[in-house]
């Protein structure tokens, strides 16, 4: 780095001692925090379950509603998983991003912007992020770079 760019030179060690964690950091969390909706789907953990998923489906047409609920509570929680360990990182984050698209328009889009109104906003962040992450890869701190492979 070269610290004379920076106005504050003396920030310049942080920003190296992070910039070689900040994807990991980015990758795991990510992953991390979509475990939770699928587990809610799958497991029926944190008031919900795939009958309730299933039921909301039918409701905006959505057919089949069952077998796409597993679909969707698979996607969070075990590609989740696997975004969080950087293992098949690209095929997770793709498949995550395709879902989370998939809840901006057909749920979200006519609730407008601000999530706290129902809007796309959140989802289409994540979708975003997930994009990011698909053409990022598993980067330094995963698994995909221990084993060599990765899509």
């Amino acid at each position: 780095m070269d610290r004379t760019r920076l106005i504050i030179p003396a920030v310049g060690g942080l920003y190296e001692a992070g910039s070689g964690l900040v994807y990991a950091w980015i990758r795991f969390f990510s992953g991390l925090f979509l475990m939770p909706h699928g587990a809610q789907k799958l497991f029926g953990w944190f008031g919900d379950n795939i009958d309730g998923t299933a039921g909301f489906f039918s409701k905006i047409g959505l057919e089949p509603a069952l077998p796409l609920a597993y679909l969707v509570g698979a996607t969070e929680f075990f590609g989740g998983l696997l975004i969080a360990i950087g293992l098949l990182t690209r095929p997770a984050a793709v498949t995550a991003a395709v879902l989370l698209l998939v809840a901006v328009f057909q749920v979200h889009l006519g609730n407008g912007f601000f999530w706290n109104k129902g809007g796309y906003e959140y989802p289409l962040l994540w979708a975003i992020l997930m994009i990011g992450i698909f053409f990022r890869g598993g980067g330094e701190l995963s698994i995909d770079r221990a084993i060599g492979k990765e899509f």
